[in-house]
């Protein structure tokens, strides 16, 4: 074994001092499944084409979105992309399953490396079918997206991307503890969407404060 000096080392601190990390250390790495309260969130197959382009062309569930609906063809293109981050980073966009129905599919979600313009990150996102709505999934699978990201990943920030006037989703990004930080021109001609973000000091001020964590991974 090499022998470091007092002195070499003082020099090698000096010029790589430690990280100060805002996060306790991160918990055991994720797992392709996770369980919540009522949810099951698991990785995406090739087998789920079909429910993401059922989801992801309902009118109602673009509203917001500019780009209107989503194509069969841009649907496999997405899944394909969700699918390759996990294969790459050991996590990603979840498809949520009905807990106590696993095979009924209530929506998409989760957290991805994404960029925004010129700024990069991890990307909170939630997608819902219709007749989901109204019933606090998007937010309980938010909840474990960011455990994931602060507890598990020992990330420093997630952000939230959101059209000015998707007010449903905004609120839902601010119950979470999300505040605005910028915006993205992404649309030209339109106005530009709205950047919110949450970092792991806050978060876990936050949960010292109400500890409510109901998370629990499951391998597959």
């Amino acid at each position: 074994m090499t022998k470091v000096s007092a002195q070499a080392a003082q020099c090698i601190e000096e010029k790589y001092p430690p990280r100060v990390r805002t996060n306790p250390m991160p918990d055991a790495p994720p797992s392709a499944t996770t369980l919540t309260a009522r949810l099951l969130l698991r990785a995406p197959t090739a087998a789920d084409l079909d429910v993401t382009h059922l989801i992801h062309s309902d009118p109602r569930t673009q509203r917001y979105n500019p780009a209107g609906p989503d194509s069969r063809e841009s649907c496999q293109h997405r899944l394909q992309g969700w699918i390759q981050h996990w294969q790459d980073q050991g996590f990603g966009y979840w498809v949520v399953c009905d807990r106590a129905q696993p095979e009924r599919v209530l929506g998409f979600g989760g957290v991805m490396h994404s960029r925004f313009g010129e700024r990069s990150g991890l990307n909170l996102y939630f997608r819902f079918a219709v007749e989901a709505w109204g019933q606090g999934y998007a937010s309980e699978m938010a909840g474990a997206a960011l455990h994931l990201a602060f507890r598990v990943l020992g990330k420093e920030q997630v952000i939230g991307l959101v059209r000015p006037d998707n007010l449903p989703s905004r609120r839902a990004l601010e119950r979470l503890g999300l505040t605005r930080d910028g915006e993205l021109d992404d649309f030209p001609g339109l106005a530009p969407s709205l950047l919110y973000s949450l970092s792991a000091e806050r978060y876990f001020a936050a949960k010292a404060a109400s500890p409510t964590d109901t998370v629990r991974s499951r391998e597959p």
